[in-house]
């Protein structure tokens, strides 16, 4: 009878221990396919994705350049006072935008004061010579006057209208003020870029230095630097971008106009003037600027979007997708960025779908 007994009890144990294997197995069972699933792109990152197709294109070098932004000598004027006197009355400072016409500056000027004496002088002689010529007529018809008369008195008024037309030409040349006074006026409209006056200070009508300096910055120029390397990919007329450290998000567009065919003995460069348009006035004179000369070869190859690549460990990659749960972490040959495209030297190939937003994130989804 015991010995039935310890039979039950070990096939009692045998049972329980068959139970918790099972039920350990069977747990084991439903994790696994759990702990083997793959990562799947979220449908909420799907609606917003953009895929793009690798694809080939002429291959474009992008060489990049230093300038700084200056004003458009042709486009800017000296203003100079044409009389010796006294500044009064500055009316602008500088960075104004000022009218063409537009009043700058007055002048106290004793050599106007005589300008003015001179031009009443001459009205006045000129009405002298033309009394003087009628007076001379009547005598001649009387008798009273000789032809010889009459000729010198038709004489003298050519003279005194000569001599008043001489007089309104200096007066107007010096800016036509009857009052003594010489009105600095601008001759173009632009922006004040120099100011070299202030009230109360004397001038003189032979000095050198400007009053004021007056330039249009519709369009600009930007002196760049060319190293001797790079000499042989910057031609006349290339189109190039602007960027500029005030405004990073902001591309402009220009045109080689000139190169300098000379190097600067000190810092080996040559010079290249690039002119580009400026009509909200956003370019100031001497602002830094970064010049990039996309030089277009022969070649081909492949390329993405800069958007779609991705640097990690000293290497580059894009994602290549297949659909939202097959994308795979492919590493790729760089050659070149230019703007918005990216050239590759090989790893994918033409017609690869690759991802071209939110990269870096899913990058990262797939390496966790």
């Amino acid at each position: 009878m015991q010995k039935i007994f310890n039979t039950g009890k070990q096939l009692l144990s045998l049972l329980l221990i068959g139970s918790v294997l099972l039920f350990q197995s069977c747990e084991t069972k439903e994790k696994k396919p759990e702990a083997e699933k793959g990562y799947s792109i979220p449908d909420t990152v799907m609606q917003t994705l953009k895929i793009d197709t690798v694809s080939i294109s002429n291959l474009v070098n992008a060489i990049t350049l230093t300038g700084k932004v200056g004003t458009n000598d042709d486009n800017v004027i000296p203003v100079y006072s044409l009389v010796t006197g006294n500044i009064a009355d500055i009316k602008v400072n500088l960075g104004d935008y000022v009218q063409a016409g537009q009043q700058l500056a007055v002048v106290r000027s004793q050599e106007m004061a005589q300008y003015s004496s001179d031009l009443l002088n001459a009205q006045t002689n000129l009405n002298i010579a033309q009394k003087n010529l009628d007076k001379t007529v009547d005598m001649y018809h009387s008798g009273l006057a000789s032809l010889t008369d009459s000729l010198s008195a038709v004489v003298a008024l050519q003279q005194a209208k000569a001599e008043l037309d001489r007089v309104n030409r200096v007066l107007k040349i010096n800016g036509g003020n009857t009052q003594g006074d010489y009105v600095v006026k601008s001759p173009i409209s632009g922006f004040i870029v120099q100011k070299a006056v202030t009230n109360n200070m004397t001038i003189r009508g032979d000095n050198a230095t400007s009053l004021f300096t007056i330039s249009d910055l519709k369009n600009v120029w930007i002196q760049a630097n060319v190293y001797e390397s790079n000499i042989s990919y910057i031609h006349m007329g290339q189109n190039v971008d602007v960027t500029t450290l005030a405004y990073p998000g902001r591309t402009y567009q220009g045109k080689v106009d000139k190169i300098m065919n000379v190097l600067d003995p000190t810092s080996k460069v040559e010079k290249v003037r690039v002119v580009l348009p400026n009509p909200d006035y956003t370019l100031k004179p001497e602002m830094y600027a970064s010049i990039t000369v996309n030089d277009q070869e022969s070649k081909q190859a492949l390329s993405v979007p800069s958007s779609a690549v991705i640097f990690d460990n000293s290497q580059y990659f894009v994602l290549v997708y297949h659909n939202k749960s097959d994308v795979k972490i492919t590493p790729i040959k760089y050659i070149s960025q230019v703007g918005k495209t990216t050239f590759i030297g090989g790893g994918v190939n033409v017609g690869d779908k690759v991802i071209a937003s939110q990269a870096i994130l899913i990058y990262n989804a797939l390496n966790s």
